[in-house]
């Protein structure tokens, strides 16, 4: 029997979206293992039978006699821990259309999932008027080219590389902050190495050599910090790292070179060394700048000494309980219209590629709306990518970010690969999860990862075993969206992220004697192969069955990729022939 209570689809959502200016995706959700196949029934819902409504009363309960509909085959998409997914796509002759799902289950049952309920379809007569009632069926009015989320072509085809500026490469030692370390030190909170853009622009060469076209910088913009996410001044690239002068002669270099820039925008929260913040400290409710942050009391600081401060109390919102860095108000139209001018200006003035939005979904949603507006209006292929770990399909509709940093794949792949945290199938279940969570020209706009500035390097996951960070970064390189490399990455830099720790965060290594040049062989190799196969950025994941518990394989484009997630050598059945593959190992054969 079909559980309908198990049935679950979502108008205007991940399950019904607009591709492109043409083009339905649409998605159905059914109890694992209970139905054969799916088909949409789908049509114009202006196609009624000689005498009927016509573009009358197109819902109510006389809304008979329509004859629109079409039946069209659904793809079996996936499959996670509780749940079947099917897919199709559909082209509506005049961009609108009405809709349900015709669900042919294993034991000969025929039922249509409508928008308000199941009906039997069963027997024939009954069929006839149950596929002719508009009322029960899902519509999707009208393909409004303006709603379709656009996303820039360029991503698809890009390998990013995350760059921390102030650990990445010192290349004027003048500029740096008076109390710099040497280069190498260890890595806190509160000190500084001296990584500058001059340093970056030095290393282009490098990046270029390794296949690298894509650079995302951490925040640039003057601050106190040695990560910059406290914000002194938006206008201007911190002196430490060379000025606006630095940064332009940097997008300059990039750009010659064919790799775009994308840089971090803080628009959450500032620094509390901003003239902003500052003028409020000082004059408390009677600055003109005093609605720009969400005030609980003033004084904002209390007459105490600041260790005896109640942090998850203090007298002004703040992100998280970190009291340099007060939450902005973009509710506050000025404030609201300065920070979307910053936007603007470093799109128009610098020709910046893209904006990652730190802690994006703090933010409401209508400053982002006009941030697109903004953005886009400048420059339509400006990449605009939102920082959210959790699901964030309400971001995703097309007035907003054009994708997010794939955090849910991150997390199944270092689960799985590095820290054994997943068996195969809760594997699996994970990534279809993190595909069906979102419209395909989301995923094929996603920024991948699997380490940045906030978490641990993949190798220190890994234990220091190159041969499982291998497995990570070939699964991350194979699958939907745009891969990106940690700084370092690529010559098995290692560093734990914690309360007590920031090695993650050390200085780039540039003495080749201390290179693991084998994974850099690799890292290479992996880039290369993205490079030359386009198709692997394709949004369905074809799994191949393996007779193994710790062996999965799945074909991308002209590829079967077998990995080997475990300490043993493996001789499996892979259809119908014997493959042998080594411990922590894989496989990559073309197909035709």
């Amino acid at each position: 029997m079909i559980t309908r209570s198990s049935l679950t689809h979502s108008a205007k959502s991940a399950d019904s979206y607009a591709y492109d200016n043409e083009t339905l995706h649409l998605r159905l959700r059914s109890a694992k293992g209970e139905i054969e196949r799916v088909s949409l029934w789908i049509g114009d819902p202006y196609h009624w039978a000689e005498g009927g409504l016509d573009g009358g009363n197109l819902g109510g309960s006389d809304a008979h006699g329509w004859v629109g509909g079409n039946e069209v085959a659904m793809i079996h998409e996936g499959e996670t821990e509780h749940h079947d997914h099917w897919f199709a796509e559909f082209k509506p002759p005049k961009r609108r259309s009405r809709y349900g799902f015709i669900l042919y289950g294993k034991e000969g049952e025929k039922i249509l999932f409508g928008e308000k309920r199941c009906a039997d379809l069963s027997e024939p007569k009954k069929a006839e008027t149950e596929l002719s009632n508009l009322s029960n069926f899902y519509c999707f009015p009208y393909i409004n080219p303006r709603d379709v989320l656009k996303t820039p072509n360029w991503v698809k085809d890009t390998i990013w590389y995350q760059i921390f500026p102030e650990r990445f490469a010192n290349g004027r030692p003048d500029i740096s902050p008076i109390n710099v370390q040497p280069w190498g030190t260890e890595p806190k909170s509160d000190n500084f190495m001296g990584g500058d853009l001059w340093g970056v622009i030095e290393k282009l060469d490098y990046l270029q050599d390794l296949g690298v076209n894509g650079l995302y910088l951490c925040p640039i913009f003057t601050a106190n910090a040695n990560h910059k996410y406290d914000t002194v001044d938006y206008y201007n690239v911190d002196p430490h790292f060379g000025g606006n002068e630095a940064f332009r002669a940097l997008v300059t270099e990039a750009h010659q070179r064919g790799m775009k820039v994308m840089l971090d925008a803080v628009f959450n929260h500032i620094g509390t060394q901003s003239p902003l913040w500052l003028d409020v400290v000082e004059k408390g409710a009677e600055s003109q700048y005093a609605d720009w942050f969400w005030i609980n009391k003033f004084p904002v600081y209390p007459d105490t000494p600041k260790e005896e401060w109640d942090f998850w109390n203090l007298n002004y919102e703040t992100f998280g309980n970190v009291v340099e860095m007060p939450k902005l108000n973009t509710e506050n139209e000025e404030c609201r219209s300065y920070l979307l001018d910053v936007a603007r200006h470093w799109v128009e003035e610098f020709n910046i590629d893209g904006w990652r939005l730190d802690v994006a979904n703090e933010v409401d949603h209508a400053f982002w709306r006009d941030f697109r507006k903004v953005v886009k209006g400048v420059n339509p292929d400006c990449y605009i990518l939102g920082e959210i770990w959790h699901e964030g399909m309400p971001w995703l509709r097309g007035d907003q970010y054009d994708s997010l940093m794939n955090y849910p794949l991150t997390q199944a792949i270092t689960d799985y690969f590095a820290l054994s945290a997943f068996d195969k199938h809760s594997f699996i279940n994970a990534v279809n999860t993190s595909y069906m969570a979102y419209p395909r020209n989301v995923n094929e706009a996603m920024f991948n990862l699997l380490d940045s500035h906030d978490t641990t390097r993949i190798l220190s996951l890994c234990q220091g075993d190159t041969r499982k960070a291998k497995l990570a970064y070939l699964f991350m390189f194979t699958q939907v969206g745009a891969p990106c490399i940690y700084y370092g990455g690529e010559i098995g830099m290692d560093g734990a992220r914690s309360m007590g720790s920031e090695n993650n965060r050390k200085c780039m290594e540039w003495n080749v004697e201390n290179h693991d040049l084998d994974f850099k062989a690799f890292i290479k190799e992996m880039i290369a192969l993205r490079k030359a196969n386009p198709d692997l950025n394709q949004p369905n994941l074809d799994w191949v069955s393996v007779n193994d518990a710790d062996c999965i394989a799945y074909r991308r484009a002209e590829h079967l990729f077998v990995l080997n997630n475990s300490e043993h050598d493996k001789q499996i059945e892979l259809e119908g022939r014997s493959i042998s593959i080594k411990a922590f190992g894989y496989l990559i054969e073309t197909v035709q």
